[in-house]
């Protein structure tokens, strides 16, 4: 008896943490490799500063290993925001731990404030890399009963899987077999004015309803036990896109407008020196 208890105390705890993690490492990397390909001359040279010479790529999924180590682990409820079924984003539960929104939020705050010592200054960078990735994925706006997705079970191409997993990496890959400097090519054009009315406005919270309205969507189409096949490839290909995208540039607009006094953001809620 003894043995069955430790083994469910470690499936929860693996399942736990299984709902902590967003895109899978190629979308953490696509992000942040739009965000440097938009960053201006003196935003990189702050950013490679603080990240002692490693390309924004390097850290774009350290926080996920980070937040199961000692020093970081109050950082692991940071990765997502639970909404249930039955509630509005505005009215959901707040996490006494903290939770996306708020730590965006505070991180950015952190990043504005020139009196803040380097290596504090390095780990906000860091944090809102990762968790601008992690926000907009649309599970990481899932339910708290199956731990954003974890525990709905579907079929990915004849694969027994969960909406969680499928959404970090199965898509994705199904969708394009590129490299993350593929993706950045084929996503961010130049030239595309589109792009600058993905970046005008929000905030974190906004950009968290935003994606709960998407994660709403993706269940109402992935009911448990779902067959997933072309067709639905097809059909959310262009949402994992559009969200990749969005947070590679709004990523670049809040580095921009924190490190380039001469920048101009597209964004109000960065314009904040």
């Amino acid at each position: 008896m003894l043995s069955i208890n430790r083994n469910l105390l470690t499936a929860s705890l693996l399942l736990s943490s299984l709902a902590s993690f967003g895109w899978g490492q190629k979308g953490h990397d696509v992000t942040a490799y739009i965000a440097e390909c938009n960053l201006t001359p003196a935003t990189l040279d702050s950013v490679s500063s603080l990240l002692d010479g490693k390309s924004m790529v390097y850290y774009a999924n350290w926080m996920d290993n980070a937040s199961y180590t000692e020093p970081y682990a109050y950082t692991k409820t940071w990765h997502y925001k639970n909404i249930d079924a039955h509630e509005r984003y505005e009215d959901a539960h707040m996490n006494e731990k903290g939770d996306i929104v708020k730590a965006l939020e505070n991180q950015i705050s952190i990043l504005r404030d020139r009196n803040v010592p380097k290596a504090e200054k390095a780990l906000a960078l860091k944090m809102v890399m990762h968790f601008l990735g992690d926000i907009h994925q649309p599970m990481h706006m899932g339910h708290a009963s199956d731990l954003g997705g974890n525990l709905c079970k579907v079929n990915f191409f004849g694969e027994d899987s969960d909406l969680h997993t499928v959404w970090d990496t199965m898509l994705p890959e199904a969708a394009h077999k590129w490299s993350y400097t593929e993706w950045r090519e084929q996503l961010d054009r130049p030239g595309n004015e589109d792009a600058k009315a993905l970046v005008k406005d929000g905030t974190p919270a906004s950009w968290g309803k935003e994606t709960f309205g998407i994660c709403s969507e993706v269940y109402d189409a992935t009911p448990e036990g779902t067959g997933i096949s072309y067709d639905y490839v097809a059909q959310w290909t262009p949402v994992v896109e559009n969200q990749l995208l969005k947070g590679g540039l709004r990523l670049a607009d809040i580095l921009n407008s924190v490190f380039d006094p001469s920048y101009q953001p597209l964004n109000s809620f960065v314009n904040h020196r």
